[in-house]
This record gives structure tokens, sequence and C-alpha cells, in this order.
């Protein structure tokens, strides 16, 4: 089997009415227009001589005409290769920059986008789900959580955590950080959704890198969270600002979770040497794929740190892919079961509509693994796609 072609396809859905940034961004006022001015992907297709199309997602925030630039310009090194061999067409397209530095962003997403679609058409040729290929299914029931709790008002967001424990939940996540100077709403935030829904509920707590380099603010913040018995500490600080997280890992009892905007095995080589992490949250859609995951479930598990997979704001493959990683990783810890989209009033139809079948089944505290069909299991609606791409 040959690979005939690699397309990319940039999908941009345009929010009809502004919001304000729905988690911690710096500049806030002036960047959430921007950032959070409509919901994105960019989805790669490989095509073979035996009329099988694999599948990926190169998740981003912005741009996603870039990424489709990208990956046509990475598309000649892989035509006529077998798309089965994953580790020499990884190193392949990883080698075409490396030695100019791009082992991170923009580049690396779309690296992660085609492998990804390479692992989806792997499991179609053999007949067996990606779980399948990254070596079989360790549970059919994923414990999943609820995210993200974002502060919409005080009784509004009582609320939806409510509603998530009606619902089967036995977890969720809150958002905070949205003021760094002054922590006191978060705090009376969180501490207000723990009497709401007992001991019984775990919590945890993101700030989307809100505190920046402020180590002393997220250590003291941090404190008081342990107080609320609080399951996870994510995303303090900027995430560069490998040392803080040293620093806050080493002070708190209180995991620290990180990992979203981190790249291939040897950013999370560098979060695990360094013991700058408790919990490592990769998004296989933009750390290089599932050749990459692999490899740093491998080094997580080296060091006994779990693994929860990172979804966020993607498309519906994204989801399928997190779910085969959630169903296949020994060190798995719990799935990212997205609860909101940025607009309240306008549901992201890449996640909720992109595929014919739904790929998120929740009962009772769970998700389901994905059903044994072929690769990621998924198919495309033509016409969710060609309402949003890009021209």
């Amino acid at each position: 089997m040959k690979i005939t072609d690699v397309r990319a396809i940039p999908l941009f859905v345009p929010l009809e009415h502004s919001v304000g940034a729905p988690i911690s961004l710096p500049y806030a006022d002036q960047l959430a227009s921007v950032v959070f001015g409509g919901y994105r992907a960019t989805i790669v297709q490989v095509l073979t001589d035996e009329g099988l199309i694999g599948i990926g997602e190169c998740m981003t925030r912005l741009a996603p005409k870039a990424l489709q630039a990208i990956v046509e310009e990475i598309a000649p090194v892989l035509h006529g290769r077998d798309p089965r061999e994953t580790e020499v067409l990884w190193e392949l397209m990883y080698g075409t920059m490396m030695n100019r530095g791009h082992s991170r962003g923009f580049f690396i997403e779309a690296v992660s986008g085609i492998d990804i679609a390479l692992w989806d058409v792997t499991g179609k040729a053999y007949g067996v789900p990606v779980y399948h290929l990254l070596g079989g299914k360790q549970r059919d029931r994923i414990a999943a959580y609820a995210s993200s709790l974002r502060f919409r008002g005080l009784e509004t967001t009582l609320d939806t955590a409510r509603t998530f424990v009606e619902r089967g939940f036995r977890a969720m996540k809150i958002k905070i950080g949205q003021n760094p100077f002054d922590p006191t709403d978060d705090l009376n935030l969180v501490k207000a959704i723990r009497q709401e829904v007992g001991d019984r509920i775990t919590l945890m707590v993101d700030v989307n890198c809100g505190y920046h380099a402020d180590v002393g603010t997220a250590l003291r913040v941090g404190r008081r969270l342990e107080a609320l018995d609080i399951a996870w500490y994510e995303e303090p600080l900027s995430p560069e600002h490998v040392d803080g997280y040293r620093a806050l890992a080493a002070a708190l009892d209180m995991p620290v979770a990180a990992g979203e905007a981190a790249f291939t095995r040897y950013d999370f080589r560098d979060l695990l040497v360094h013991q700058a992490v408790d919990i490592i949250q990769p998004n296989a859609c933009r750390t290089g794929g599932l050749s990459e995951v692999r490899k740093i479930a491998a080094l997580s598990s080296a060091f006994h740190i779990p693994y929860a997979p990172h979804t966020g704001s993607c498309s519906a493959v994204a989801l399928a892919v997190g779910l085969h990683i959630a169903a296949a990783l020994p060190n798995f810890l719990t799935y990212e079961y997205m609860q909101s989209d940025w607009s309240k009033d306008q549901p992201n139809p890449l996640r909720h509509d992109l595929v014919k079948e739904p790929i998120e089944i929740f009962a009772d505290g769970h998700m389901s693994a994905p059903p044994n069909k072929p690769g990621l299991g998924i198919e495309l609606d033509d016409k969710i796609l060609r309402k949003y791409t890009v021209a």
C-alpha cells in the first residue's frame, strides 16, 4: 500500500456574537476577540492506492490555513511511502525542520495531524481499532470528569455543578485565574462549589497559566486549595516556567498537572526529569501524534506519573483520538469530557456535528470505550466539512 496524496482541510466557524475570554488569557481585553473569535481545526486526510483514507486533526487556536500550508509542504516526503511505517514517516517529517528549531508550535501540530491519519489508515488496513495498535484495550469503561465550571455568576455556576452531579459525574474541573492580582474571588468560588457538591465529588482546578511567572501567588493559592481537597492543580504557571513548576510540585502535597501546551517527548522529558509535574496532560493532536503519545506514555510510566489526556476546544476527530488513548494506556488516569463551548448560544459544530455517529457516550461517571471498528472508527460528515472549510 502506498500514499498517493496528503490533504489538509482548514475549518473555521466564526462566532456570531463576541465572547469574553472563557479562560485566563494575558491582555484578555485586547486578545479575546482574536483568540476566541471562532472555532478552528485543520483536518488531515491521507489517501492511498488501495482506496483507504486516514483521518487526523491538527489542533489549533489560530490560523488553520497556516497548518494547511505546512501539511502541503510536507506531503511530498510521504508520497509513494507505505502509510503503515509510522515511525519511519514521523522521523522523516520531523527531520525536515529539526535543524531549523521547529520542534514546537504549528510545525509539530501539522505533523500531529498527519501522524494520526497514518495510524487511522493503518488500523483500517489491518481491520483493527487504533487502541489495538496501541497495545490493546485496557478498559471498557473510561473514568471521565466534567470540564469545566467557569465563573458566570455564582448561582449560575453552582446550578451547573448541581446539574453535573445529577447527570452522574463524580468529578469536575473548575476554571480560575481570571484575576491573577487578586485570587480572592477564585478561592471563594472553589469553596462554594465544594460546599455545594460535598466531599464525595472529586474537584480539580485549572488556572490556564493565569499566574504566569508569579510562583508566590501560585503557591499561596495552592496551599488554600489543598484545604479544599482539590485533586489536582492544573497549569498555574506559564508552560515555559519549568523551574516554577518544580518549586510548586516540591512545596505542595496536592498534585500539579500540566502538559497541554507541551510538544513531543522532549518537552515531557524535561518536565519529568525536573520533577515539575505529578500528572501529565498531552494532546495527541498537538504534541506529535500517536507515535509520540506512545513514547510520552512510556516515559511517564517509567516515572510513575499518570496520564490524563487533554481535549479542549477541538473537533470530534481529536476526541476520538483521546478516547482510543484512554482505552489503551496502562497509566491512564481520567478523560476530559468538555461540557461547554466558548459561546453559550452557539455550540461548536466541529465538535458536535463533524462525525456521523456520536463518539462520546457517557453514563455513571464513565465514557464508553471506542467501538470495535477499524482505525479511529469515525466517518466525517462532508456537508459540515464543506460548510466550514476556509477558502
